[in-house]
């Protein structure tokens, strides 16, 4: 599968701006986390080394996620030109989660300044894999923000740059990776060892587009009326500050550019945690900063899609294939 014509960048990045992941319209990433589920009961029932069944796991989701999104393609396209062309574009925003992000991250927002703690921490719970019972105003406006910051690249940035390399077909792979990581990548006990390959993979495919993410954060900082000097100040010494190899990036970029402190106390499923701190405390994490956020993720994604729409014209030119 070729990578994408720069037309199907940009309609897919414009579907998810406008339209985001509609409830009532079936998600590949639904289909695919009821296929992680099952496999992870049936693996673990069939082997006795978790690590290798971690393994098998891994590439039964990933060959199943590409691999059926290739068989689309291929059929869609031997029907008719146009019809694999527009089933490129719809497969393509799917991959991409700006609006929904977004939208998610507002229900906290717009729960916060109502006022109502418990339903801005029980809407927080859909988007964070931390604990959220008891959690106050400032330590959910954070959590929010960091969020925010680490999905920018993750679900925005990250599929941009495998949508660009291998179309369709890569960004759902990676889509599947992701999902993966998410909901087996924990170093608990239960998935220590079954989630070791899947959130390996996951720091593998995001290793560039973190690092990516982070420079279009400082670049977008000053479009969005942020500093950009203190991201870019931040970035360089807080980067490595993150348990994970890759958040750190745009975490630290956003806390510079927002001029906030994330990191801390966190507890997830009754576990106590403790992230070293990034960025310094110049400003509040309230609702400014929250807004401030989301300019930055938006200008930073079409930064980016500019990037990707840019690479696109150099390899292949501006070609609509049924034409």
């Amino acid at each position: 599968m070729t990578p994408p014509d720069l037309p199907v960048i940009f309609l897919a990045l414009l579907l998810d701006l406008i339209f985001g992941d509609p409830q009532w319209l079936p998600h590949p990433v639904v289909a695919i986390g009821y296929l992680i589920h099952w496999l992870d009961r049936t693996l673990r029932q069939e082997w006795l080394n978790l690590r290798l069944a971690g393994i098998v796991l891994l590439l039964l989701v990933v060959v199943c996620s590409a691999g059926t999104t290739w068989v689309l393609l291929w059929s869609f396209g031997a029907l008719l030109p146009l019809a694999g062309w527009i089933a490129a574009i719809l497969i393509s925003s799917t991959c991409l989660a700006a609006r929904s992000l977004h939208k998610e991250s507002a229900r906290v927002a717009a729960a916060l300044l109502a006022g109502d703690l418990p339903l801005a921490r029980r809407n927080l719970s859909y988007i964070v894999g931390r604990d959220t019972d008891g959690l106050e105003e400032e330590e959910i406006w954070r959590a929010v923000v960091e969020t925010v910051a680490e999905n920018t690249s993750d679900g925005i940035i990250a599929p941009l740059f495998w949508l660009t390399l291998g179309g369709p077909v890569a960004a759902m792979a990676y889509k599947g990776v992701s999902t993966l990581d998410s909901m087996v990548g924990y170093r608990n006990q239960r998935y220590l060892q079954m989630g070791w390959a899947s959130a390996r993979m996951d720091d593998l495919l995001n290793f560039i587009p973190a690092r990516i993410s982070a420079l279009l954060l400082v670049l977008a900082a000053p479009l969005a009326g942020c500093s950009a000097s203190d991201a870019a100040r931040i970035t360089l010494r807080d980067r490595l500050k993150h348990p994970s190899p890759n958040s750190g990036h745009p975490e630290a970029a956003a806390a510079g550019a927002l001029g906030v402190r994330l990191g801390g106390a966190a507890s997830y499923g009754g576990i106590s945690s403790w992230k070293e701190y990034i960025g310094d405390a110049l400003h509040p994490l309230d609702e400014r900063t929250y807004r401030s956020m989301i300019r930055l993720m938006y200008i930073s994604t079409l930064l980016m899609a500019l990037g990707c729409m840019a690479v696109a014209f150099c390899l292949r030119g501006f070609r609509v294939p049924f034409l």
